[in-house]
């Protein structure tokens, strides 16, 4: 018999992917050059030529049996000890390889976090607006996802709305941030009031309400922007990271768990990840992944596109009219759609081709996501059919 629970969500794809494969067919008919397409998050950027080196440094010169084999369970040691020392020198948290999890990615990481924090029946916090896929990623291990409603002002946290739905039930609260779909970062007075509060109320509720922050944007922060390293201000954090946007590798799933030594059972936790990797499926990413990433840590690609492409489309959109709030990082842009549906104000862009997509899966109705990860000349084109798309549909 098939599981029911799957056939299910054959119902409720990811709308980001049909609109992905929406602008890809359309692109057959016109020429993709001409479909402005803003769905898809996928690094537009090349790698670093010097990790593309390293890749051919390893299999040039590494045994094959060796650089091909498994991995150790708890990932290569040496590599553990490298992203640690990175953490330590950049952010000031004295890591060591003891408390690195090598994952497929940030949502790798996330699959271990949560299973490491909350049992079938638990509630994990998040916050709108967020990334759809965190429905999946919690509940599919038994514990219960529920969404605090957005702050709409400037995306931070809804505090009011955050304490009346911290109760007792609750074993993790999740975090984004640089934040997927707005762009806001949170800034240290966010991150130091949520401390606070998983501070009183984890010796209110006597058991510990771990914090999971989920960082794959972590390296794309645009002027100005006031972003602090979460772990700092809160021992029970657990950091998820992948290398899928600061190295533009997203195809090659690699990323890591760490899990803040301030933390009682650090070790601990990190040991339970290599257990839950066997009921899973997980068992290690790629070992020359993991080498490659280990040996250019420090480094990222050229991420300032992003920042040119923001702006431009900022400038737009309130030269039109639009509400937006202005990101602190990621490539997105999240503004108000100009009629409360938004399935139907991005079902109008269609017809001048523009991809842009609806925010009702990101718990915030009303609103629309353009990822700018594509050329600025693209973005610069679009600009006509923005302009067109208002003027013909909204004037």
């Amino acid at each position: 018999m098939l599981v029911q629970k799957y056939k299910d969500m054959l119902g409720n794809k990811s709308v980001i992917r049909t609109l992905s494969e929406f602008a890809t067919a359309r692109g057959k008919e016109i020429g993709y050059e001409n479909v402005f397409d803003y769905s898809l998050g996928n690094p537009s950027v090349p790698v670093p030529q010097e990790f593309t080196d390293t890749m051919i440094r390893l299999l040039q010169e590494k045994d094959s049996v060796e650089l091909h084999g498994y991995s150790p369970s708890l990932g290569i040691y040496s590599v553990r000890e490298k992203i640690a020392a990175s953490l330590q020198r950049r952010f000031g948290v004295p890591y060591k390889a003891e408390h690195i999890f090598p994952t497929s990615g940030a949502a790798g990481a996330i699959a271990h976090a949560v299973r490491c924090v909350s049992e079938p029946g638990d509630e994990i916090l998040t916050f709108a607006p967020y990334f759809p896929e965190y429905g999946p990623y919690i509940n599919l291990t038994g514990a219960k996802l529920k969404v605090v409603p957005a702050d709409t002002e400037n995306f931070q946290i809804n505090f009011e709305a955050f304490e009346k739905m911290l109760s007792e039930k609750v074993a993790a609260v999740l975090i984004n941030t640089p934040n997927n779909p707005s762009g806001a970062v949170y800034s240290t007075e966010t991150v130091r009031k949520l401390s606070e509060i998983l501070e009183v109320k984890s010796k209110q509720y006597d058991h510990k309400i771990y914090l999971i922050s989920d960082e794959p944007y972590r390296e794309i922060l645009f002027e100005g922007a006031d972003a602090p390293y979460v772990a700092k201000y809160y021992a029970d954090t657990l950091t998820c990271y992948s290398f899928s946007k600061s190295l533009s590798l997203p195809g090659e799933r690699i990323g890591y768990v760490a899990v803040n030594p301030a933390c009682e059972d650090a070790e601990t936790l990190i040991q339970m990840c290599g257990q839950i990797s066997r009921g899973i499926g997980h068992n290690c990413p790629s070992s020359i992944m993991q080498l490659a990433a280990a040996e250019t840590i420090d480094l990222t690609s050229d991420l300032s596109v992003y920042e040119t492409n923001m702006n431009i489309l900022y400038r737009e959109l309130k030269a039109l009219g639009f509400t937006c709030t202005k990101p602190g990082g990621t490539f997105y842009i999240f503004p108000k759609a100009l009629e409360d549906d938004a399935v139907a104000f991005c079902n109008k862009a269609l017809k001048y081709d523009l991809i842009l997509v609806p925010s009702d899966s990101f718990g915030c109705p009303g609103f629309f996501r353009m990822a700018y990860c594509i050329d600025t000349e693209k973005v610069e084109r679009s600009l006509p059919a923005l302009r067109r798309f208002v003027e013909q549909e909204y004037k």
